[in-house]
C-alpha cells in the first residue's frame, strides 16, 4: 500500500481551515471524554477511544439485517436516473461528472486539504516546465467486465471531447496540443504552448474519467452526451447493481485492481443511495442513523449532536465544514454608477457579512476577505493577510458611505445617493428563487446597501432565467458562483472574474466576467500566473492580481461555502475522518475516496 494514500496532513494544514483554536481542541476532548457507557437521549452509548465518532463523543450500536454491511450515502441524487453515461449533462450518480469516483475512475485524485495531487489509475505524474505532462499507468488496471485498461484507454477517453464539443472533457483539448499512449503503461501530455496553464491541464487529469473503449468506441460522435447506458462499465470498486425511482444500489466489484493498491478492499460490501424528495426528508434519515454519510445542507446540524445523535463533522467547531466555494456577488460594470470603482469599493464594505454568516449560512462559514483567494487549506500560501487588510474592505457602513461622498456623493432628499448625475439604483440583486441561503444573502445585501443609500431591492427568477441575465449581462448585481477550489485556483477564479478573453457584448452569453469589467493589463497577468512554474512565482503573480482586484472590486465574495458538504453519523462506522483523526480529507470524491477503506463496522 502506498503510504501517501493514507497520507496524515499536519495539525497547521487543517487548523486554521476553521480558525480552530485551543478552545476548539479543548471542545473536542471534553466531548470525547464521556465513558460513562450510559445511553443518551438518542439511544447511542459513549465511545471511549474510538476515532472518527460524533462531534458529542457518542457512538451508535451498529445495524442489523440487510444494511449492515452497507454504506448507506445521500445528497447526490434527487430523482430517478435516467442515464448511466459518463459524459451525459443529465448522468445518474455515481456517474456524473467530478463526483466519488466508484464505478468510473481517474488518472489523478486531488486532496482540498493539502492541495497535493494524488495517485489513482496513474501511480505517478511527471511535469516538464511548461511542456509536458507524462503519466505512469498503475500495475493491472482493469475493467470490471474483465478487460485490462491500458494507456490507450486513456487516451480515447480525453480524445471523445475533439469528437464532440458538447461533452465537458472537450475543454481539455483548448489546454493541450496532444495526448499520446507512447507504451501500455504511459502517457505522455504535450501542453498547449500559448496557454502553458498546466494546473488546469492537472486539474482536468483530476475529474475526467477513464472509459472502456470497448464500450462507448461504438457511440456515434453526435450520439455521445445522449447515449442511455444503463450497464455501466467503470474500472472503480464497485458497480452498479440496480437502481430505481427509490434508490441507486451498489455492488462491490470483486474483482477490483485496486485491493493490492489501497491494501484491501471498501469495507462496504453495498453503497445504497435512497432517493429523497427534498433535503427535509434525508435529513431525518440521517438524523436517525438511516443514513451513514451524505452530502446536503442542515440547517443548524449542531442540534444532531445536542441532541444525542452520534453526528460528526470535520471541523468541531464553527464553522464545521472545510470552505471550498466563494459565491460572489457580481456587480455589472456596464451600468451606470456600477462603472464607479468607488461605489464597487462601498458595496463591498456595506455589506453585513456576519449576518449573511449566521443567518444565511447557519454560521457555516469564517469572515470573508477582500481576496479572491481562500486565506485557508489549500490556497493559503498564496493569500496575502496584510495586503488585504491594508488594502481591502471589511464591513463598515460608515467607510461605505465616506467612500461614495469623498468620490462626489451626493445623498438626495429620498436618502439615496447621486454621483456623477446618476442616481444610485434602483438596482436588482437576483439569484435564484428556492437557493434559500443565497435568497437570504441577497435580502441582507440589499437591506445593508439601503442604509447607505444605495437603492436596491431583491429578485429571484427561475434558474434558468438568472442564468440568462448574468450570462447575458443584462442584470444589476447578482450573487453567483465561481470556481471552487481544485488544482487550478485560485488562477481559475481570477479568471472567472477578471478575464478579458471571454468577455461578449451585453445580449451575447459569456461564461466569464459577467460584470462586463474591462481592464487593458490583467490578461497579460493572468497568463504569467498561469505560466508560473512553482510557488514563489505563482505567489508573486497572485499578489498582482489581487491587488488590482482589491483596486477594482468587479465582484466581492459574500461567504465561503464547503466545496461539499462532509456529515457523518457514527451509528453503524465509525473511525470517520476529522480534525482529530485527519487520514483523509472530507472529501467524496478525489482524495476523499481513501475513507472507504478506513472506516470500521460497528458489530450490530
Amino acid at each position: 500500500m502506498s503510504e501517501s494514500i493514507f497520507e496524515k496532513p499536519s495539525r497547521r494544514s487543517f487548523i486554521k481551515l476553521g480558525g480552530i483554536v485551543a478552545g476548539g481542541l479543548a471542545l473536542a476532548a471534553c466531548a470525547g471524554g464521556n465513558t460513562t457507557g450510559n445511553s443518551t437521549a438518542g439511544g447511542s452509548t459513549s465511545a471511549g477511544v474510538k476515532p472518527g465518532i460524533g462531534n458529542n463523543g457518542q457512538v451508535g450500536k451498529g445495524r442489523s439485517g440487510a444494511t449492515a454491511d452497507a454504506l448507506l450515502i445521500a445528497g447526490f441524487q434527487w430523482g430517478a436516473p435516467a442515464t448511466f453515461n459518463p459524459l451525459s449533462p443529465t448522468a445518474a450518480w455515481p456517474a456524473a461528472a467530478n463526483v466519488m469516483q466508484i464505478i468510473y475512475e481517474t488518472p489523478l485524485r486531488w486532496n482540498i486539504l493539502t492541495g497535493e495531487i494524488m495517485p489513482g489509475i496513474c501511480s505517478k505524474y511527471e511535469v516538464s516546465g511548461t511542456d509536458s505532462v507524462t503519466l505512469t499507468m498503475q500495475d493491472g488496471v482493469t475493467f470490471s467486465d474483465g478487460s485490462t485498461c491500458t494507456a490507450k484507454d486513456v487516451v480515447f477517453s480525453y480524445e471523445l471531447g475533439k469528437k464532440n464539443s458538447g461533452i465537458s472533457v472537450a475543454s481539455f483539448w483548448q489546454l493541450a496540443d496532444s495526448m499520446e499512449a507512447t507504451d501500455d503503461k504511459t502517457v505522455v501530455i504535450k501542453v498547449n504552448q500559448k496557454s502553458k496553464n498546466v494546473s488546469n491541464v492537472l486539474r482536468m487529469l483530476t475529474e475526467n474519467y477513464v472509459l472502456p473503449q470497448s464500450q462507448l468506441g461504438s457511440i456515434a460522435d453526435d450520439k455521445l452526451p445522449t447515449e442511455v447506458i444503463d450497464k455501466p462499465i467503470g474500472t472503480g470498486p464497485f458497480t452498479l447493481g440496480k437502481a430505481d425511482q427509490t434508490q441507486v444500489v451498489l455492488a462491490a466489484n470483486a474483482s477490483y485492481w485496486g485491493k493490492t493498491f489501497y491494501g484491501g478492499s471498501p469495507v462496504m460490501s453495498q453503497i445504497i443511495h435512497p432517493i429523497f424528495k427534498s433535503n427535509e426528508d434525508g435529513n431525518i434519515k440521517f438524523q436517525a442513523g438511516e443514513l451513514d454519510i451524505m452530502q446536503q445542507f442542515v440547517s443548524q446540524i449542531w442540534k444532531m449532536w445536542e441532541g444525542g445523535k452520534p453526528v460528526g463533522t470535520y471541523l468541531k467547531e464553527k464553522p464545521y465544514f472545510v470552505p471550498g466555494s466563494m459565491p460572489m456577488l457580481l456587480m455589472n460594470t456596464t451600468k451606470k454608477g456600477l462603472d464607479n470603482p468607488a461605489v464597487r469599493k462601498a458595496i463591498a464594505s456595506a455589506i453585513d457579512y456576519a449576518s449573511i454568516a449566521d443567518t444565511a449560512m447557519s454560521g457555516y462559514t469564517d469572515t470573508v476577505q477582500a481576496s479572491l483567494i481562500l486565506p485557508s487549506g489549500a490556497e493559503e500560501k498564496f493569500f496575502n493577510k496584510a495586503d488585504a487588510e491594508a488594502n481591502g474592505w471589511k464591513y463598515d457602513a460608515a467607510a461605505a458611505e465616506k467612500l461614495l461622498t469623498d468620490a462626489g456623493a451626493t445623498k438626495g432628499s429620498d436618502g439615496i445617493y447621486t454621483l456623477d448625475g446618476t442616481r444610485l439604483g434602483p438596482w436588482k440583486v437576483i439569484t435564484p428563487t428556492g437557493w434559500t441561503d443565497w435568497n437570504a444573502s441577497c435580502e441582507i445585501i440589499a437591506k445593508s446597501l439601503k442604509a447607505i443609500g444605495i437603492d436596491c431591492a431583491t429578485n429571484f427568477p427561475q434558474q434558468a432565467d438568472c442564468t440568462q441575465q448574468i450570462q447575458g449581462g443584462t442584470f444589476d448585481l447578482a450573487v453567483w458562483y465561481v470556481s471552487g477550489v481544485n488544482p487550478a485556483t485560485p488562477w481559475a477564479r481570477f479568471k472567472d472574474i477578471m478575464s478579458q478573453s471571454e468577455v461578449q457584448p451585453i445580449g451575447k452569453t459569456t461564461f466569464a466576467n459577467y460584470g462586463r469589467w474591462k481592464n487593458s493589463e490583467v490578461e497579460a497577468m493572468l497568463t504569467e500566473a498561469a505560466q508560473a512554474t512553482d510557488d514563489t512565482a505563482k505567489k508573486a503573480a497572485y499578489d498582482k492580481l489581487d491587488a488590482l482586484y482589491r483596486k477594482e472590486v468587479p465582484a466581492c465574495p459574500i461567504m465561503y461555502r464547503p466545496d461539499e458538504f462532509y456529515e457523518y453519523n457514527a451509528t453503524n462506522f465509525y473511525n470517520w475522518p476529522d480534525e482529530n483523526n485527519s487520514y483523509a480529507p472530507p472529501m467524496f470524491r478525489g482524495a476523499g475516496n481513501t475513507w472507504m477503506y478506513k472506516i470500521q463496522k460497528i458489530a450490530g
